[in-house]
């Protein structure tokens, strides 16, 4: 039979919570001020990049850029799997998210800031290949080059980047988890902490901390920096909670 067309797959997932939701209208994106979330890999940082962070510096009372980078990461990498992880979870399908496909609002917050206009998927995947797909659309279509892009304009250590992508993965995985054993999807709960698990098994991610997939729930080997923020604390997986400092 057919499959649904990969915008139903997308509204479908959507209905987690906003950050799993994107807009998949057609429509002219740069007309609205959206750029291709590619541009912000731009080698040398581009200028998108640099006012991001330094917008995000202005709300959140810090004069410390690489706080405001970490940040920008983890928010960025937040949204980009929950997009691609929930319809690989719930209907073994991952949306293709390279090249300039995926537009970026650098002034609207979530779920508005992201549009993707013609959403296709990735080539059809077995239940093995599931993990290759999400590391093709998000890993190696994103957080490499966004990792590269931030360190490029923010003196930041790669082992804080790299945590904030898995802290960020493991924070989608307990959203969905929850969400699908409360509708009575258990088998998509467990194949959510399946394909964690082996994302969490694979380089870059490797060795950013430890998952315990009975909970689920995630201890890090670093820390994303919010405690700096003025009124900031320790997240629940922070490395720092468990030195005691």
């Amino acid at each position: 039979m057919p499959q649904e067309p990969m915008a139903a797959t997308l509204g479908r997932a959507a209905a987690v919570g906003p950050f799993f939701s994107v807009r998949t209208h057609a429509g002219a994106p740069r007309d609205q001020g959206f750029l291709p979330l590619a541009e912000l890999y731009r080698e040398g940082g581009s200028p998108a990049l640099r006012n991001r962070l330094e917008t995000v510096a202005t709300r959140l009372g810090t004069a410390e850029r690489r706080v405001a980078a970490s940040l920008v990461h983890q928010g960025l990498a937040g949204r980009l799997w929950s997009i691609a992880f929930a319809p690989a979870v719930l209907a073994g399908r991952v949306p293709d998210l390279g090249g300039d496909a995926l537009w970026w609002h650098p002034e609207r917050s979530t779920p508005d800031e992201l549009w993707l206009p013609a959403p296709s998927p990735l080539p059809s995947a077995s239940e093995e290949d599931l993990t290759d797909r999400l590391r093709a659309a998000v890993l190696q279509s994103h957080l490499v080059p966004l990792q590269q892009a931030i360190s490029a304009v923010s003196p930041i250590s790669p082992r804080v980047l790299w945590g904030n992508a898995a802290s960020a993965l493991v924070g989608t995985l307990r959203v969905l988890h929850d969400w699908c054993r409360r509708t009575g999807h258990r088998e998509a709960a467990e194949r959510a902490v399946a394909l964690t698990a082996s994302l969490l098994d694979d380089a870059p991610l490797r060795d950013c901390g430890t998952l315990d997939p009975a909970v689920p729930e995630f201890s890090r080997r670093s820390c994303c920096l919010y405690y700096r923020v003025p009124g900031g604390g320790l997240c629940g997986d922070c490395v720092l909670r468990r030195t005691g400092r």
